[in-house]
């Protein structure tokens, strides 16, 4: 963040792979490539933990905090190392090559992942597994089986299994990880293999002068490995069940708020272990990652608390989070919190103090800018900060010219007229965006690979208010050609971002 450089967001999924969706193969590689023609400095991807079909499968709600989605493992990349045949990397391809087909994938994938781990258990050198097994069983232990019960248990909350398992008494999870121990086995040995290729990938682009920047839900889901495994940390009643869940209230666009449903801290608790749970989380992903956004940031100042038997978010309350001495606390842990602050939506003066004094950058969105309080409006790019990341759009927005056609109003069109200072049309306005923002003040300025494209809502990422057919865009390795290489090098050359 001490120089100007720029970089792109688009998540794993959306690359192009023969698989239906995107992960650490071939296409992997070629976007880094891209993003070294272009002399971008980062790479921003969504959250790397396991999705769950039954809910959207939204990166940001996760069965771990810890783990990583395997669906993301490229069975070429497997194939290279001796795991899979050569027979077995023929697939049909997807239907539709710019969806990601999650059901086609995650079958497929599945079967190929067995027969890879049946290779591997017959050979004979495993240092490098059982270290990985050994550095990472703080967490990796506890998901494992959590997930071979969840499959046991045929999908059942983990707060309605039989009591000695809900409670975790020793002697009973001894006996279940003998039960399952195939399947614990299949689940350390998928996490391994994540681990080694993103690893891999990760290595290439920074030797590329590419770094990634990853995303960290602030909440976790109450069905995870982490709730069943530290309930302590969260607030739970007698039955396990949340007494409290997380949201944010009524504003202006949304009378009743939002009810997320995620259980929130028992932070005093927390507190209580020098927040032991958080450092080992951000240690995991200090290790994934070369900087972090971490999500709702103004939580871990204060944050909405809905009573669990509410519907909407309404009658929650705001409840002070120890910021200070938490965020005090990792920075004695760590020698460098490579944070970015999601500071969107509604923050108060509290949360700006903290995020000052602690010098996170927070994100400014182009999107938001062109209300009827355009000059001073934070999110207008002559009032950006050095210190900040700016967007022309995040994957919870429309894109731009998704904006444009479908959201802005005829008055915030002509703000933006004024704002350029001519009239443009729709297939220019993504160009346009792209430019004010890289000749921003920002020092690190970030587009999704929608906007860079120049596609409309039909490339959507993710529909806030909508569950079902989000995060399966996909980018067509077609659609980078020579001309776009060369026109984003340029502008980022121009404006000193290179």
């Amino acid at each position: 963040m001490k120089r100007r450089s720029s970089g792109i967001l688009l998540h794993i999924t959306s690359l192009p792979s023969p698989y239906g969706i995107g992960d650490f193969g071939a296409g992997a590689y070629k976007f880094v490539d891209f993003l070294a023609e272009t002399k971008q400095g980062f790479w921003q991807i969504l959250p790397l933990n396991p999705t769950d079909s039954a809910l959207g499968n939204s990166p940001y709600y996760s069965p771990s905090a810890f783990a990583s989605n395997t669906i993301l493992i490229s069975p070429e990349l497997m194939f290279q190392s001796g795991l899979l045949e050569k027979e077995d990397l023929v697939t049909p391809l997807p239907s539709h090559e710019d969806r990601v087909d999650y059901h086609k994938a995650i079958t497929h994938k599945k079967q190929l992942f067995c027969r890879a781990y049946e290779r591997f258990k017959g050979k004979a050198n495993t240092c490098e597994y059982e270290k990985f097994c050994k550095e990472n069983s703080y967490w990796l232990e506890d998901f494992a089986l959590f997930v071979a019960l969840k499959e046991h248990f045929r999908g059942q909350l983990w707060n309605q299994w039989p009591c000695e398992i809900r409670d975790r008494r020793p002697e009973t999870l001894q006996s279940l990880k003998k039960q399952h121990h195939d399947k614990i086995e299949l689940e350390k040995f998928l996490q391994f293999i994540f681990s080694r290729q993103w690893s891999s990938l990760k290595e290439y682009s920074n030797n590329r002068g590419v770094q990634i920047i990853g995303d960290i839900p602030i909440y976790v889901c109450f069905d995870s490995a982490d709730v069943w495994a530290h309930p302590d940390l969260f607030k739970l009643n007698e039955n396990k069940q949340p007494s409290y869940v997380a949201g944010v209230p009524p504003d202006y666009f949304s009378a009743t708020g939002q009810y997320w449903g995620n259980p929130v801290y028992q932070w005093e608790r927390l507190k209580e272990t020098g927040y032991q749970w958080w450092i080992q989380r951000i240690q995991r992903n200090i290790t994934l990652f070369d900087m972090m956004r971490i999500d709702h940031f103004r939580g871990f100042v204060a944050y909405w608390e809905i009573p669990s038997t509410e519907k909407t978010a309404v009658s929650g309350r705001w409840v002070e989070a120890p910021a200070e001495n938490f965020i005090t606390t990792l920075s004695k842990r760590f020698s460098h919190l490579p944070f970015i602050a999601e500071d969107l939506g509604v923050i108060t003066p509290d949360v700006k103090e903290i995020i000052q004094r602690f010098g996170f950058p927070g994100m400014r969105i182009l999107l938001f800018a062109f209300g009827g309080d355009l000059p001073t409006n934070p999110y207008a790019p002559h009032n950006y900060i050095r210190n900040c990341v700016a967007y022309t759009g995040t994957h919870d927005n429309n894109t731009v010219k998704g904006w444009f056609e479908r959201e802005a109003t005829k008055e915030d069109k002509e703000r933006l007229y004024r704002y350029l200072g001519r009239e443009i049309s729709a297939p220019e306005v993504n160009g346009e965006f792209i430019r004010i923002v890289m000749m921003s003040s920002a020092n690190l300025v970030l587009f999704p690979m929608q906007d860079i494209l120049g596609l409309g809502e039909e490339a959507r990422m993710n529909r806030p208010s909508i569950t079902e057919g989000n995060w399966t865009w996909r980018l067509l390795s077609t659609q980078i050609t020579p001309s776009l290489i060369q026109k984003f090098r340029d502008m980022t050359e121009i404006y000193g971002r290179a």
